[in-house]
């Protein structure tokens, strides 16, 4: 039996760690948490998982929110400047429908299934010379975290990471008693709202402790006026601060969450990604080698919707090629193909996603008008979501946009 070790209890490290115990192998998770501070602490992320991602959980039987989460059947897309009113306003249909539930309640219950199932579970942070220590023990060590002292042991990748700092002021709620649109059903919707030189407000159909809500994500622009959560508010203030720059800035939605209120106490959260790209193969001082995973080696800015999808993809990758790998060792040439079987995805990812941080290209901005007009490129835009690998050819390309926008002329 081969002897795994996975520190990160996350999208990705749990993923892992339950698809390889499914398959016998002897598997220790290190989490910096157990089940119950994951419940009690701050909300994670916005993770909107779409259709192959859902499909990769069900395949493991790890979908135990199917009749709880709202389904998300669609995107609604506007741009919307105040004393204007929206500029564009269109919805695309997903193929299969997404779903998004609070990472404090799937991250605990995965976590709980592990240790059901026989996992050995090790609740705490270890350091890069403790990993080190760790490491002749096992077949295999993979890190599934980009946090702390051990997500700095992977080297940045200049050549697939342009940027140095975050490109966006985050800022996340978790909310209900939200009013349905005035205008026109939206009920399922995954709303994806650009307010030009402010930034974006995300407004997504999801789960938590109780059942439904909804997950409000603001990216604002450096320097704007959503760029302003430096001072770390608290959960009241911050929710508070959100609904007066949806007054200013985004009155539609602001008028839909005049009665809402936080999910509890700790539903909001603030901050930045830097989006990075980092080798995946690290050695320690012993001269060990250890396997970098989702974040730890591929970050995104959540204004795609991607991260945890990345993180899905890339366990569901790494468990295939660590099942194919047989009992042949697991050196570094295997780590660095394993990583970059996983890249022919991520590459998508992150192409797509740098591109939605920096102002619309020209061919963008015309395939958005185009879309209120044809069913057909909202629909494939919408469909994007789950595989961005489809924008590679028109969305992401000025030349095979302009080919593809002649076809609907």
């Amino acid at each position: 039996m081969r002897k795994v070790l996975i520190v990160g209890a996350g999208q990705a490290g749990l993923q892992l760690a339950l698809g390889l115990q499914a398959r016998q192998y002897e598997v220790t998770l290190v989490s910096g948490r157990t089940p119950e501070q994951i419940r009690g602490g701050r909300v994670m992320s916005t993770q909107a998982m779409f259709a192959t991602a859902l499909a990769n959980e069900r395949a493991h039987g790890l979908n135990f929110w199917d009749a709880e989460a709202p389904p998300i059947t669609g995107l609604r897309k506007t741009v919307e400047k105040p004393g204007e009113g929206r500029l564009l306003d269109w919805r695309g249909e997903f193929s299969r429908p997404a779903q998004s539930v609070d990472q404090r309640v799937k991250m605990a219950r995965w976590l709980e299934l592990f240790a059901e199932r026989g996992g050995a579970v090790e609740p705490r942070t270890i350091t890069a010379s403790e990993l080190d220590a760790m490491a002749p023990g096992y077949d295999l060590v993979v890190v599934a975290t980009g946090a702390g002292e051990l997500g700095r042991i992977f080297e940045r990748d200049p050549r697939r990471s342009p940027f140095t700092e975050p490109q966006r002021a985050l800022a996340v709620a978790y909310v209900r008693g939200a009013a349905p649109s005035p205008d026109e059903p939206d009920t399922g919707l995954l709303r994806a709202n650009s307010v030009p030189g402010v930034g974006d407000i995300y407004v997504i159909p999801g789960c938590t402790f109780g059942g439904a809500c909804d997950v409000l994500l603001f990216e604002g622009i450096p320097g704007g006026p959503l760029d302003c959560w430096a001072d770390r508010p608290g959960a009241d203030q911050q929710w508070a601060r959100m609904r007066e720059l949806m007054r200013e800035h985004l009155p539609s939605e602001h008028a839909r969450f005049t009665g809402a209120e936080l999910t509890d106490e700790r539903a909001t959260l603030a901050g930045g990604v830097t989006p990075v790209v980092r080798k995946p193969v690290a050695e320690l001082p012993s001269g060990a080698v250890v396997l970098g995973m989702g974040d730890a080696v591929v970050a995104n800015d959540p204004i795609t919707g991607q991260g945890a999808n990345v993180a899905n993809r890339c366990a569901e990758s790494y468990l295939d090629s660590i099942v194919a790998r047989g009992e042949q060792p697991f050196d570094r040439a295997w780590m660095q193909q394993s990583f970059d079987r996983f890249w022919q995805h991520a590459q998508h990812v992150v192409a797509w996603t740098n591109t939605s941080l920096r102002p619309a290209q020209p061919h963008v901005q015309r395939i958005m008008a185009a879309a209120a007009e044809h069913r057909e490129i909202r629909d494939r835009f919408a469909n994007g979501f789950d595989d961005p690998a489809d924008f590679r050819t028109w969305f992401l390309d000025p030349d095979g946009a302009e080919e593809y926008l002649r076809s609907f002329a």
